[in-house]
């Protein structure tokens, strides 16, 4: 997993109730987290007990999380807790927050209950709702019951795809195509709305960079040059192959240079001009390495790519993909394709790098995708409204075409299809072998962001996101 996300662990407990419970239980609870691997911040040193309830220590553990750039809030409700402070170390961090208590034991012969954990969370729920703090509830279990990891872990890729997001800075190489009024966007509205910020770079500044690794790092690019060899089938000169490398190594400097996490290319056409080659392969090799890179200038499909990621940890690789054409022979079909951006681990088979289907110039990438679950996302937004399309398909069979390819399937095409023209959304979507859907509709509430599901499953991503044993609708 490459996220290195940290959490800020705050158990808090009420006075009227068994204070050494909430300390034996809060004990229990860094143990399950320290067995998880999760990485997380304490609040041992500020008290005896090691919980919050005291307005002095709120603020004494705000600014330790803060020092420590806590990713995400975990507030553990080891006996009835303290709502208000709860709700103002919410309030003061500004990050995802994971509500969860664990289960009550079962009262004594004298009726008496020791914690009240359960009815703590109800009113720490209210409290944090008129701070107008978004927060995610895990439901009340015990720590060994399945739901309590798999809460917990969903909610790391929560705080991993709003610190991502949070955080993105996209290279934009070249304006978009004159043609493509559709991936036109709003620089300025997305940096005041959400802090994502574009490095604009002309495509002579690409150009000089890839002269000066010609004349003074040769080496670098023969090592892609032979990656690319071993790991695909090459049907180009070892010139145009080397162009590939080359390319490859100064889009990643450029990145790097202007503190990137992402990258949109204008990839025609004045690039072919210039060096004689397609970006594609380039952009298939950065993808695979995890620096996501988007054809066409599409800055919300590089945001899309980033957080389609994001929501697995980096675990697998986005495919940035045309809604191209109908299935010929399933209603419910549709072929998503593109020039030959995707990674290679994504492929089915060995991928090719060759000549493209649409232009005459070297440097495509061609393979069938392998079939299985996908998820399918799109980022987008117009008139100052910004949604996340969402929803699950799979790979089927179809007709062999060029490019990376695959063909899909979906519960209901026609469904899809309007949401895609009536919009806000455009031809470009990202799939991804995983299924991001939950993660992603949990994140959203935290981005200001619309989740729009393609299917109506909005129950069931609830219901899966408080505990419950679900499964989605079978393609």
């Amino acid at each position: 997993m490459d996220a290195n996300i940290r959490i800020g662990f705050a158990p808090t407990r009420r006075a009227i109730f068994s204070a050494p419970a909430a300390v034996r239980f809060a004990d229990l609870t860094r143990k399950k987290l320290d067995e998880m691997g999760i990485c997380y911040s304490d609040i041992k040193e500020f008290n005896e007990e090691g919980l919050l309830y005291d307005d002095r220590d709120r603020i004494r553990i705000a600014e330790k999380f803060k020092a420590d750039q806590v990713d995400g809030l975990f507030l553990a409700h080891e006996n009835f807790g303290t709502e208000y402070e709860c709700a103002r170390l919410a309030k003061d961090l500004n990050v995802p927050v994971l509500l969860w208590g664990p289960r009550d034991e079962r009262p004594d012969e004298k009726g008496s209950r020791e914690r009240d954990s359960q009815c703590g969370l109800f009113a720490t729920g209210k409290v944090l709702r008129r701070f107008g703090v978004p927060f995610t509830y895990l439901t009340n279990c015990n720590l060994e019951d399945p739901e309590f990891e798999r809460g917990v872990r969903d909610f790391l890729k929560v705080c991993n795809v709003v610190k991502k997001f949070r955080n993105l800075r996209i290279l934009q190489i070249g304006p978009r195509p004159f043609d493509f009024w559709s991936t036109m966007c709003n620089e300025g509205e997305l940096l005041e709305k959400f802090n994502i910020q574009l490095a604009p770079v002309p495509l002579p500044e690409l150009y000089k960079e890839m002269h000066r690794l010609e004349n003074e790092e040769p080496e670098k690019i023969q090592e892609v040059v032979f990656y690319c060899k071993s790991s695909m089938i090459c049907k180009i000169e070892d010139t145009y192959l080397e162009k590939v490398a080359c390319l490859k190594c100064a889009m990643k400097n450029l990145a790097e240079h202007y503190g990137a996490s992402a990258i949109a290319i204008q990839c025609w056409n004045a690039l072919q001009d210039e060096i004689g080659i397609m970006p594609c392969a380039a952009n298939s090799l950065l993808n695979e390495e995890g620096l996501p890179v988007v054809c066409e200038t599409d800055i919300h499909g590089a945001i899309t790519q980033v957080m389609t990621e994001a929501a697995d940890l980096g675990e697998h690789r986005g495919m940035f993909a045309d809604w191209t054409v109908r299935h010929p022979d399933n209603d419910n079909g549709e072929l998503l394709q593109h020039c030959g951006p995707w990674p290679i681990s994504v492929a089915g088979e060995k991928p090719t790098i060759c000549v493209p289907v649409a232009f005459p110039q070297n440097g495509a990438v061609s393979a069938e995708a392998k079939h299985g679950q996908v998820s399918i996302v799109r980022f987008d937004g117009d008139n100052g409204k910004y949604s996340l399309l969402l929803g699950h398909a799979k790979g089927i069979d179809g007709p062999f075409t060029r490019g990376t390819y695959l063909w899909i399937e979906v519960n209901n095409w026609k469904r899809l299809e309007a949401k895609i023209v009536e919009g806000p959304y455009i031809h470009h979507c990202v799939a991804v072998h995983a299924d991001v859907v939950p993660v992603l509709y949990e994140a959203c509430k935290y981005l200001g962001i619309a989740p729009d599901l393609y299917d109506p499953i909005e129950e069931k991503v609830k219901a899966y996101l408080h505990g419950e044993d679900v499964v989605f609708d079978e393609v």
